[in-house]
């Protein structure tokens, strides 16, 4: 017999399912609410068919003090629904805020750059916000709508009639709504995420487009953009808004049939007085979710949208694994017939590289631009999978940690240094809240630091901005560098560290590695040419994504210096010159 598949939970529903109780509790008020919107109708029927007959006063003010108490009772209850959907989004914020910032920090390293930059984040305030509005009320009633019919049928036929027909007439302008704003509203969010997107890479390089005159073509592509957003953001309104305002007119219109059927009835003695205004407000009463719907149905569609697209999100990234916690690496670094491509594309930019360095080693990597240096350390360091073969430390693929664990046993100073907002001290010890201030001196020391950060006006408590601009180039990179070597990681990789320094950064930069290797660590160093690699003893030559060649560094460097010689200049005899 075939067994079904087992239905994949999403950690959405999951989050959802834990306020399992404070939805019990809205459903519980939800059912008051419906029942005290009674309040109005029954208020009225007394008022016509009991005060006035009998002029009773003292019905009327029992009949007052009644309604205003629920009155009251209803606008609390209405009150403590709200302000538990908007709690119960919070929740949901609460318990998925750190897995959505996760998955966006770690989407560019699987599908590279053709992302959608912090849209996750947008998408669970989206569903946040939606949570605690009007909308997720209005569609708790709209389940009451049969049981408002059926007292309108209760009190005649004719004006149950009368309600249905509007219900259905707001119901069919319901799914209207929902067919005609699903595509602009989808066209809109992905406008306003490329709007977003160019603005942010303006700000990002703003240096440049101010240098080199670009300022005034990027304001204009701006301008097209934000044009086409706003183009696009009004069609889902026009939709939305327009379909609102006929479903009010039309609620109004169903209001007033049932003041004129409730009239017919009482003139052909079929009803009494106060059936005509209790109708009418019923059949008002019954028909508002829709209206409200409707009117909130922008925000639902938006909601529903960045719902999907988290759980499409979270289900490609699932949340990894515990794993074993192996001992720290410290005794070989193995790469395996590693072959490489960017994420999100299937061109190879690397392959086959093999090598093994022991502890206290150290590799320069050489080769010229595109010849796949930054794939291979990308690798070195596990922020790229290889599409074939294996980085080991000690003999474990370093999939065997988690990025948090391994991130304790190396030391990372990309090509690209951006530090972020806050000292330098705490940019040194990676935000370590429990780092401790020797750990953080004897890193800024072996970095050959030390001197410059204390000499900065507030030292290692110097704010160095967002993205390091309060410091220059150089300063940014030593303290990267620094950052690096942050407790004695067993494997540090190193990518151009010397591309900003000057002589006294490249002499700091030599002490250092050639220190890391003292105490047993395996330090890779990365350049485009065999400057900046002094301290190393090994060399791995790449071009076009192939390892040429790797061994010691003199030998390997007396090749690559044997390649790059000029030919040897032909002497011409002034005699062969006359003769020529």
């Amino acid at each position: 017999m075939a067994v079904a598949p087992a239905v994949r939970r999403s950690e959405l529903g999951d989050a959802l399912r834990a306020c399992r109780s404070a939805f019990i509790g809205v459903g519980l008020m939800s059912c008051m609410i419906n029942l005290l919107n009674l309040t109005g109708s029954v208020f009225m029927l007394e008022v016509y068919d009991r005060v006035l007959p009998s002029r009773s006063v003292s019905t009327l003010v029992g009949l007052v003090v009644i309604a205003g108490s629920l009155y009251i009772a209803q606008g609390v209850l209405d009150l403590l629904r709200g302000r538990i959907l908007g709690r119960i989004g919070t929740s949901l914020d609460e318990a998925l805020n750190a897995r959505v910032f996760d998955t966006v920090v770690r989407l560019p390293l699987l599908v590279g750059n053709r992302n959608e930059g912090l849209q996750p984040l947008r998408d669970l305030d989206t569903v946040r916000s939606f949570l605690g509005s009007m909308g997720p009320g209005a569609f708790l009633d709209l389940p009451w709508l049969p049981f408002y019919l059926a007292i309108c049928f209760a009190f005649h036929w004719l004006l149950g009639v009368t309600a249905l027909a509007g219900a259905i007439v707001l119901v069919t302008m319901t799914l209207i709504t929902e067919y005609m704003s699903r595509a602009p509203a989808k066209e809109a969010m992905t406008l306003a995420a490329r709007r977003n997107d160019l603005a942010t890479s303006s700000r990002r390089n703003a240096e440049v487009l101010v240098a080199m005159g670009m300022a005034e073509r990027m304001n204009k592509r701006w301008n097209e953009a934000n044009e086409d957003y706003l183009a696009g953001n009004q069609r889902a309104s026009d939709v939305t808004g327009g379909l609102s305002s006929v479903a009010k007119v039309l609620r109004m219109m169903l209001q007033s049939a049932a003041l004129a059927v409730g009239a017919y009835l009482v003139v052909h003695q079929e009803a009494t007085g106060g059936i005509i205004i209790a109708g009418s407000i019923l059949s008002a009463r019954a028909l508002a979710p829709l209206d409200l719907a409707i009117a909130h149905w922008k925000g639902f569609v938006a909601a529903r949208q960045s719902w999907q697209r988290l759980n499409r999100l979270l289900q490609q990234m699932p949340a990894p694994a515990a794993q074993t916690l192996l001992q720290a690496p410290s005794k070989k670094l193995t790469v395996e017939g590693v072959t490489m491509a960017a994420p999100g594309d299937q061109r190879v930019i690397m392959r086959d590289v093999t090598f093994a360095v022991e502890a206290g080693s150290g590799v320069g990597v050489l080769g010229p631009s595109g010849s796949g240096k930054s794939s291979l350390i990308r690798a070195l360091v596990g922020v790229w999978t290889p599409v074939r073969g294996k980085v080991r430390l000690d003999g474990a693929a370093l999939d065997q940690w988690s990025s948090d664990v391994l991130g304790r046993y190396v030391g990372y100073l990309p090509q690209d240094v951006e530090l972020f907002g806050g000292t330098v001290a705490q940019n040194i010890c990676r935000f370590d809240p429990e780092a401790k201030s020797d750990a953080i001196i004897a890193a800024a020391k072996e970095a050959g630091v030390h001197e410059m950060i204390i000499k900065m006006r507030e030292g290692y408590g110097t704010q160095v901005g967002e993205q390091g601009t309060a410091l220059s180039a150089g300063q940014a990179q030593r303290v990267a560098l620094a950052r690096a070597l942050y407790r004695n990681p067993f494997l540090i990789v190193l990518d151009e560290p010397n591309s900003n320094l000057d002589s006294e950064g490249d002499e700091a930069l030599t002490r250092a590695v050639c220190a890391a290797r003292g105490r047993g660590a395996v330090v890779i160093v990365v350049a485009h040419r065999p400057i900046g690699i002094e301290g190393v003893d090994q060399l791995l030559v790449l071009k076009d994504g192939r390892m040429q060649t790797f061994g010691p560094k003199e030998a390997v460097l007396g090749q690559v210096l044997q390649r790059v010689a000029p030919p040897p200049i032909k002497i011409v005899s002034d005699a062969g010159a006359a003769k020529s």
